[in-house]
């Protein structure tokens, strides 16, 4: 326990202590003073930082409904289908995570200023898929190489129809990765700076966009102070999809329980 509470809360103590000091010179271990106005500056209504948040988390949560949409098929035909060309399918899906991101980007935004979509909200999401989706669909396909074709195949014995087989079978089985994968893609998406700076055009403002600025050259305080903000609106997202995913299962569970006692009833 104190390993845990050592390697998690103790690197954040410096920032704190930094978003609170009003002058921390090295080689001092603690600040000469204390100061709330970098707090003041964060929360307060004109420095954006709530529009910036509600950008991000937009953004996110855009970005992480269309990868599940996308990484469920291509999870289930590279996990259960051999084709022709499938390494290449797999090289194309996964080139994200290995191509260095600044390569990738600068393709994207020369594309993107051709067809228009550069300054806008559209363009920014679509760009946030390219670094997201290859972990959404790793995730989803650990979780389909889990699941055996004979339970699908039992529910289509017993008559059910690719809708229901999907929803009641295949989908339960699934969502511990999609809640993985939908964790990683709103972090990752969240924290992205080069790529909405340069599709966004400064006029998509997110909260790495406010932070980036006073982490490279500006006020340490205040940079220490959105990095806490942010950390906290990352925490705070993952708890609530382990709440949401917890309660997922309770209440299957619990409609599972209510079917068999009405099976025994009749």
């Amino acid at each position: 326990m104190f390993i845990v509470f050592f390697v998690i809360v103790i690197p954040f103590l410096p920032l704190l202590l930094s978003s609170v000091s009003f002058g921390w010179q090295w080689p001092n271990v603690l600040p000469e003073s204390y100061s709330f106005r970098a707090w003041e500056y964060v929360l307060a209504g004109s420095s954006g930082t709530w529009p910036a948040v509600g950008a991000s988390l937009l953004i996110a949560g855009i970005v992480t409904a269309v990868n599940i949409f996308l990484a469920v098929p291509a999870a289930n035909a590279l996990s259960r289908n051999k084709f022709t060309g499938k390494w290449l399918a797999e090289a194309i899906i996964f080139a994200p995570i290995v191509i260095p991101p600044f390569v990738a980007v600068m393709g994207i935004h020369l594309t993107f200023l051709r067809l228009g979509l550069t300054e806008t909200i559209f363009g920014v999401v679509l760009a946030h898929l390219s670094p997201t989706l290859p972990y959404m669909v790793r995730a989803v396909m650990i979780s389909y190489n889990t699941l055996s074709i004979d339970w699908e195949d039992q529910a289509r014995m017993l008559g059910a129809g690719p809708g229901s087989r999907f929803f009641h079978v295949v989908l339960p089985h699934l969502m511990p990765g999609i809640v993985a994968g939908s964790s990683l893609s709103i972090l990752i998406s969240s924290s992205q700076y080069l790529i909405t700076f340069l599709i966004g055009s400064g006029q998509v403002v997110t909260l790495p966009i406010l932070l980036f600025p006073f982490i490279s050259g500006g006020d340490p305080a205040i940079a220490s102070a959105y990095s806490l903000l942010f950390a906290g609106m990352a925490i705070l997202t993952l708890l609530v999809m382990d709440v949401s995913l917890k309660n997922y299962y309770k209440n299957k569970k619990a409609s599972t329980v209510k079917g068999q006692q009405r099976g025994v009833e009749l």
